[in-house]
């Protein structure tokens, strides 16, 4: 894909076409402010450029009909999202439909380098199966802080060797095409916004707890990076003073308080002491203990794993309370691997949430878990990359 939109007229039909489907000029002209003649005009140039191309007639609305127009059906992009124990590729066309979806295991700590010739051998199983003869843009993302200018990992805490490593323009010379970076959970806000449970809502906090926690920002429809591009870095605020050592150096940060890594210690530190047998036995028999295993025990009935729950999740709430009294969002969606403890989790977020910010905050306020699952951040990914190419150039 070479061509780009040549004026904001022209980028708001084609984000218009994408987020909305295939629509006739009559329908929209209903929604850009533009005479009949001028839409006329964006329309016919968007169609020699290729990137949108006719649909057949709409349906009557009486008098002459109108002609459909949609974005071109074989423009692919690829979404990445890279987390710090797995990794997401997919293979999306112009609607950001997903045609094709892999996931593999994958240590974001081994390094760009190893954790890139993965990614790269994911897009070309992708396109050997037809999806796609080449991608017109891709969107990465990475699990840390990004300089999104330059789209270059700022001094990630949980990926040592990424620091400055020019992932755009390193991705870019080995795809060929376009390619932007952001951070996961920018990503994840984003893929919720667009098809997710973030649909209506123009300002929400979208919170994923993993291997680590984060949180997107979106404010007025658009993603709130920060100065830096450090926004949302919500795991590093202390919620315990003088708590844990942290990996980013400090102590008592919420990440070494509640999150993958941290509720896996402290579920083989409980089985170790004997307090839980449903977790002493599954430690003994896989050798070690993730929040699966304690979303499992927890199921089972397990005391110690409901606790083990019940805690990160006050000390999560505790956190998005102070950003609900300061933000006032609409929404709060809670993703991320860790969102299989499901409703005890949210059950613990929303009662210190509602117990410790205003009323006037909360009143309307829904915290609910984000629909999309895994398919939310190579989604972002995807619209990522979409809104840079929709843009004028």
């Amino acid at each position: 894909m070479t061509a780009r939109p040549a004026n904001t007229h022209q980028a708001r039909l084609l984000k218009l076409l994408r987020d909305e489907g295939p629509n006739s000029r009559a329908q929209l002209g209903d929604r850009i402010d533009l005479s009949r003649s001028r839409l006329a005009v964006e329309v016919d140039r968007l169609l020699e450029t290729g990137l949108v191309v006719a649909d057949g007639l709409a349906a009557s609305r009486g008098g002459r009909r109108s002609h459909n127009v949609r974005l071109n059906p074989e423009l692919r992009f690829l979404g990445v999202d890279i987390g710090a124990t797995s990794v997401d590729v997919a293979v999306t066309n112009a609607e950001l439909e997903i045609l094709g979806h892999l996931n593999k295991p994958m240590d974001v700590r081994e390094g760009p380098v190893a954790v890139f010739e993965q990614v790269l051998d994911m897009a070309g199983k992708l396109k050997a199966t037809g999806l796609a003869e080449g991608f017109d843009g891709a969107g990465i993302g990475v699990p840390g802080p990004v300089r999104f200018p330059e789209g270059v990992p700022v001094a990630p805490p949980i990926m040592p060797g990424w620091d400055g490593f020019p992932v755009r323009e390193a991705l870019s010379q080995e795809l060929g095409c376009p390619v932007m970076v952001d951070n996961d959970v920018n990503l994840m806000a984003m893929g919720e916004q667009h098809a997710g449970v973030a649909r209506t809502t123009a300002d929400f906090l979208c919170v994923k707890i993993g291997t680590g926690i984060g949180c997107g920002i979106v404010v007025g429809g658009r993603v709130h990076r920060g100065t830096t591009g450090s926004a949302g870095d919500i795991g590093h605020i202390q919620a315990v003073p003088d708590g844990r050592p942290c990996a980013c150096g400090n102590r008592g940060c919420l990440e070494a308080h509640f999150s993958g890594a941290a509720l896996a210690r402290d579920a083989v530190q409980a089985a170790g002491q004997g307090l839980s047998a449903e977790l002493a036995a599954r430690l003994e028999a896989n050798g070690t203990l993730s929040a699966v295993d304690v979303a499992a025990a927890a199921a089972a009935g397990d005391a110690t794993a409901l606790d083990l729950i019940r805690a990160g999740g006050t000390h999560v709430g505790q956190v998005i309370a102070g950003l609900v009294s300061f933000f006032n969002p609409g929404l709060v969606v809670i993703g991320g691997g860790v969102t299989g403890l499901g409703h005890t989790l949210l059950a613990a977020i929303r009662s210190q949430v509602y117990r410790q910010s205003l009323p006037l905050a909360t009143g309307n306020l829904p915290i609910v878990l984000g629909e999309l699952g895994p398919s939310a951040g190579v989604t972002g990914a995807a619209r990522l990359i979409s809104d840079h190419l929709f843009s004028p150039a």
